[in-house]
């Protein structure tokens, strides 16, 4: 019964803070590390999982806009195609070529499937398609 009390306890104070302190992607992350640590380590996993989630969320927060006006105004080049399908959060295959995004080098792009596909260049993972 503690465990549950102290569990809450850590996932409402840390939603509150997360809530206080950072934006919607970090919060979203928060809360669900939180809760999956929760219930894998109880009370302490609930501590853990939301600080890892808080980081995971923060992570995939989308591009500034000049980085996505950047990518729309690039030529476009050959797009790859991948079987996958595109998802925000998911790494690309590590064979595909990415472009830096010369505003940002937190960012690269590429064309996946005739899609621009803005990216984090150190872990391939997608960070926002674009339309």
């Amino acid at each position: 019964m503690n465990t549950k009390v102290i569990a809450t306890g850590v996932i409402f104070f840390g939603t509150l803070a997360a809530a206080a302190f950072a934006q919607e992607g970090a919060t979203t992350g928060m809360i669900g590390g939180a809760a999956t640590g929760a219930i894998i380590g109880g009370p302490v996993g609930a501590g853990v999982g939301a600080v890892a989630g808080a980081v995971a969320g923060a992570a995939l927060e989308p591009p500034p806009e000049r980085v996505v006006t950047y990518v729309q105004q690039q030529p476009v080049q050959q797009s790859v195609v991948v079987q996958q399908p595109l998802v925000v959060g998911k790494p690309l295959p590590r064979d595909v070529v990415l472009m830096p995004v010369a505003e940002d080098p937190r960012y690269a792009y590429t064309i996946v499937n005739d899609q621009r596909v803005i990216v984090d260049p150190k872990t391939y993972t997608v960070v926002q398609v674009i339309q």
